[in-house]
């Protein structure tokens, strides 16, 4: 399986919406729009998985760029939770100077 970003989505999206519009470039297996904690409002992005890697290739190149709803989708692949950017994990620690 693979996961796709999905971002600058119209705040109105919802996950039904996005699985979709994402259904026509393969076999989605789950769709997540992330939510603001309290006030329950999109943050407008989410993540997209796909039941395999050419599939959610064949959507990425297919959706990002794409005009949806008056707004342009920047499509990428999801980095891992654990290692967002390959790098360390912020602990919360300040650096004491």
């Amino acid at each position: 399986m693979k996961r796709l970003y999905v971002g600058n989505l119209p705040y109105q999206t919802t996950e039904a919406d996005l699985h979709d519009l994402f259904s026509e470039a393969g076999e989605v297996v789950s769709v997540i729009i992330v939510a603001n904690r309290d006030t329950g409002r999109s943050r407008g992005f989410g993540f997209v998985e796909f039941a395999t890697e050419a599939e959610a290739e064949a959507a990425r190149q297919r959706f990002d760029g794409f005009e949806y709803e008056g707004r342009t989708l920047r499509v990428d692949d999801a980095h891992d939770r654990d290692n967002p950017r390959g790098g360390g994990r912020n602990t919360g620690r300040r650096n004491a100077y």
